[in-house]
């Protein structure tokens, strides 16, 4: 079973997106995946997946945890996951801070997987939501494709 952290900086809006939009997918493909998400920084550590998120998630049908809270990557997470999934190329520069090695080639962009080397839509600075959904849903198809 593929295992997959989703990191963007606060864990409140892009990573826990990409969390449960690729545990639908995944499921509806019948494929079994473990999935979490956290974030590089500590500033909204405890907090629940933020509102307007929550609301675009429910807008598309994606089943999520309204208990999930924002947590922060650890080197720790290493060992655990396979892969570990940044939604821009800050949230990478940040997290090798906590993880400063990558021996076995784990950590990626999200949007890598789609062929194009660009960040995945914030939406704590624009919001717009279904823009990032969009990149989120692309992105995780592109991911589950490769299982």
């Amino acid at each position: 079973m593929m295992k997959v952290l989703f990191v963007c900086h606060g864990n409140i809006c892009r990573s826990p997106m990409a969390e449960f939009i690729f545990k639908a997918l995944a499921q509806a493909k019948g494929v079994a995946v473990y999935a979490e998400s956290a974030a590089v920084s500590t500033e909204e550590t405890g907090n629940p997946i933020y509102p307007p998120a929550q609301r675009n998630l429910r807008q598309h049908g994606i089943p999520f945890d309204p208990g999930k809270r924002a947590r922060q990557v650890t080197r720790r997470d290493y060992d655990r996951f396979d892969r570990i999934i940044c939604m821009d190329a800050s949230n990478l520069r940040l997290i090798r801070r906590i993880i400063p090695d990558d021996p076995e080639g784990k950590i990626h962009l999200m949007m890598s997987y789609t062929g194009i080397g660009r960040d995945v839509a914030d939406p704590w600075y624009t919001g717009d939501f279904e823009t990032t959904f969009q990149d989120l849903l692309e992105a995780c198809e592109a991911m589950l494709a490769l299982l």
